[in-house]
Parts: structure tokens; C-alpha cells; sequence
């Protein structure tokens, strides 16, 4: 075999190496995707069950009921729309009613089974996504001209 025909064949089992590689990087990433939603977006297109997502929203007033093996049982509203949502485990901290929450999980029979919970950072932070969707419905409500903190991830 040549040089031109060896380094051919380098190249070539090279890029399908390459090719390869970004298959299964992509295939793993998009196994790993979840998408947010709010209880608005569930109502008018509930997702299957196997499917995972985030649910954000505001824990509604008087929702909090915590019963028998650290089940906790809540409702997340964006205003236009409730979603009950069932959490077996420790909240964090801020979680409180009325506060910012974003949830993630799957639907199981018209319930949202969540497996995390994200409670509001303080008093000023609420996630993008569940400030856009309360924007989006018109139940945003500035607090003496506060706007969201940014996402530090972004």
C-alpha cells in the first residue's frame, strides 16, 4: 500500500470514528432533554406518561397537604390553569405556598409525579421559564419595579 492510499484510509476511518462518536454523544443527549411546561401547556396537550418535562409555576394558597410516607401533595398554577402534583420526599427549604416552583416529572393518570423539586431562590429570583409563562397568561406581577434575577447559568 502506498502512503497516499494509507493516510486515505487514516482519514477515512478517522472521520467515521468522528461519525460515530457524535451519534452516540447525540443519541445520549437527547435521552436526556426534558422540556418545561406550564400547567397551562399540560392542559391543552397532556404528554404521555413516558415522557419527563418540567412543570413550573406557583404552589397555589392552601394546596399543601403532606400525608403518609413523606408524600407531599401540592397544586402548581400559573393562573390560568392548576396541575396537582404528587412528591415523595424532602422539599427544600423556600418551599412555601405562593412562592415560585419548578418540578420535574411525569403525568401518571392526570397527575404530575414529581421525582425533584426546585423551590424560588429568595425573594426576587423566580426561573425564566415559569416568569415567561406567568407573562405570557398576564398574571405577571412587578414588585416595586423588580424584574426577575437572570439565570446565572445562562
Amino acid at each position: 500500500m502506498t502512503r497516499k492510499k494509507r493516510r486515505a484510509v487514516l482519514i477515512v476511518m478517522g472521520l467515521a470514528m468522528i461519525g460515530v462518536a457524535s451519534t452516540l454523544v447525540l443519541s445520549a443527549l437527547q435521552t436526556q432533554v426534558t422540556f418545561f411546561m406550564s400547567p397551562a401547556e399540560v392542559a391543552k396537550a397532556t404528554p404521555d406518561a413516558a415522557t419527563r418535562f418540567r412543570l413550573g409555576g406557583l404552589v397555589a394558597a392552601g394546596s399543601f397537604k403532606r400525608e403518609a410516607n413523606a408524600l407531599n401533595v401540592f397544586t402548581v398554577t400559573d393562573n390560568a390553569a392548576s396541575l396537582p402534583v404528587n412528591y415523595k420526599g424532602i422539599l427544600p427549604d423556600l418551599f412555601r405556598e405562593g412562592q415560585g416552583v419548578v418540578a420535574e416529572g411525569r403525568m401518571v393518570d392526570g397527575v404530575f409525579v414529581a421525582d425533584t423539586v426546585l423551590a424560588k431562590h429568595d425573594e426576587n429570583y423566580m426561573p425564566p421559564e415559569v416568569a415567561d409563562a406567568l407573562k405570557k397568561n398576564g398574571h405577571w406581577q412587578e414588585q416595586s419595579g423588580k424584574q426577575p434575577a437572570p439565570n446565572p447559568g445562562t
